[in-house]
């Protein structure tokens, strides 16, 4: 008997690292044959594109466990509920019974687990011997029931450092200027807050890092900046690009604004629209924005060896789960102790976590919406303990990926 693992969403740095403890970990308990690879997610399964990931030699499997991004390629496939659309479920379980499958993986994260739940609850319903097991990835840290999210101590790792960086780089003249960083995040702020982890001298780099948590008010907003600017000549900014108004709508969203195929909508420019405030406000010309983009989610050069590792411990648990005849959960972290940091695995069930967002806790934002708080940066700061080592060649990073 055989499993199949396919990766679906945005990337990270370490997602690839999800698959290497699942066929490692397979190859220790030898629970299946084979390890089945699906190329582009579900969408690529339904075109059985498949490849065999047990045929890869042990220094191909090290090289894709440090490869950044979606190394089997992704998607963002939308599978309705069985009661309104059997066919691709026909299609897909006629498929994993052509290659004799017994498990099916799926690496992803909110609409990852919506899958999931909808495939087990499917196999359930039809009497189908074919576990389906979610393991979780998201640089956004948004799922419920879980510490944290493989994907996000590296993203959050890189976005503390080059906070740090841009920093230096924006104080150097005796006459400087603001600079904002944009931070991704349509709905949380997880990844905007972690920017508070770069500090000098024992103070934060950022003066204000603004989050969708927190109802965003431009008068405050250039209130602060102002004032700050006028006392030290120098403003460093953090914002996430969900940044919401009074009514709730992002302050950047129009009309025309663009949805993915789960209807989120397609953000960005949060950088730009506050440096325009600022410079019509009069504050300064001297503004300078970021948006450090994808970057966030592929900076393998940068990535937390605990995420990492982290990363490693959902895969080989979900291939321990199947092993013991769950269906239907999905994988999460239990942080077990924070100093010295220490976690473990649990299983959820899968439905309890699709379609819901775990926020940044407004205890954790400062009185004023502009800032977090020591208890945050606590929760943090163990997120990006140690460094990658990585292989090189001709003098880069040596990655691997597969054709898709």
């Amino acid at each position: 008997m055989n499993c199949i693992i396919a990766q679906s969403g945005g990337p990270t740095s370490v997602i690839n690292a999800s698959v290497y403890g699942l066929v490692k970990e397979n190859f220790n308990l030898e629970v299946f044959d084979n390890v089945y690879g699906g190329l582009n997610g579900i969408q690529g399964i339904l075109e059985k594109k498949i490849i065999n990931l047990s045929s890869m030699n042990k220094d191909e499997l090290e090289a894709f466990k440090n490869t950044p991004s979606s190394g089997l390629g992704s998607c963002r496939y939308k599978l309705k509920d069985f009661s309104e659309n059997e066919y691709e479920y026909i299609k897909l379980i006629k498929i994993l019974k052509e290659l004799d499958i017994k498990a099916f993986f799926y690496v992803g994260g909110n609409d990852s687990m919506d899958t999931t739940a909808k495939l087990s609850k499917y196999a359930k319903k039809k009497n189908l011997d074919i576990k389906f097991i979610g393991i979780p990835k998201t640089i956004d840290n948004d799922l419920v029931l879980t510490d944290h999210t493989p994907g996000f101590g590296s993203a959050a790792k890189f976005i503390a450092t080059a906070t740090l960086e841009t920093y230096l780089d924006s104080t150097v003249y005796m006459d400087n200027g603001i600079f904002i960083i944009e931070a991704m995040g349509r709905d949380t702020g997880w990844l905007a807050a972690s920017a508070a982890l770069a500090q000098i001298n024992g103070k934060p780099c950022a003066d204000f890092i603004y989050l969708p948590e927190s109802e965003f008010s431009i008068t405050d907003f250039l209130n602060d900046v102002r004032k700050t600017f006028k006392e030290k000549n120098h403003v460093y900014i953090v914002a996430s690009e969900g940044l919401r108004d009074c009514t709730g709508k992002f302050i950047t969203q129009s009309a025309y604004s663009a949805h993915d195929k789960f209807g989120h909508a397609q953000l960005g420019g949060v950088g730009e629209y506050l440096k325009n405030l600022i410079m019509d406000a009069g504050i300064t010309k001297r503004v300078k924005a970021l948006e450090l983009g994808v970057m966030q989610r592929c900076a393998m050069h940068c990535a937390s060896k605990t995420d990492l590792d982290e990363a490693i411990m959902v895969g080989a648990a979900a291939i321990r789960a199947a092993a013991e005849g769950k269906s239907g959960y999905m994988v999460s972290i239990k942080r077990e102790t924070n100093s010295p940091y220490k976690s473990s695995t649990v299983l959820v069930d899968a439905n309890e976590i699709a379609n819901k967002i775990k926020h940044f806790p407004k205890e954790w934002i400062n009185k004023k919406g502009n800032h977090i708080t020591v208890e945050a940066i606590n929760y943090l700061r163990p997120l990006i303990a140690d460094n990658v080592l990585l292989d090189t060649e001709d003098l880069l990073p040596k990655y691997k990926v597969f054709s898709r």
